[in-house]
């Protein structure tokens, strides 16, 4: 087990996606970010069922910097209701998983 967790999110707008992971890297809440092709999207919102094109966001960061990570997304993203999934790392490489830490290191 790592201290290295994979955090998600999807919004609408390929700019927004962006900005989202650009603006997470620059703050160091992030080491990296990875914007996935968009996909369509099926889900329910207020007694209807909705579709939409969206695009995923994957935040490679720490367990330390995940709570402001999550307030950081949460405060810039466009959705009443974000999808904010964690994934937990369980291996990797080192030199890999050592230059996230490296990365979000508050300094």
């Amino acid at each position: 087990m790592t201290d290295i967790v994979i955090a998600q999110t999807t919004i609408d707008d390929e700019d927004q996606a962006k900005a989202l992971a650009r603006g997470a890297v620059e703050s160091k809440l992030a080491a990296c970010a990875h914007i996935d092709a968009p996909f369509t999207a099926f889900y329910w919102w207020k007694t209807e069922i909705e579709t939409a094109q969206e695009w995923r966001i994957s935040y490679k960061t720490t367990t330390e910097r995940l709570p402001e990570l999550e307030a950081w997304v949460a405060e810039k993203h466009s959705y009443d209701v974000p999808e904010w999934i964690t994934l937990p790392v369980t291996g990797g490489s080192e030199a890999y998983l050592s230059w996230v830490v490296e990365e979000t290191t508050k300094g």
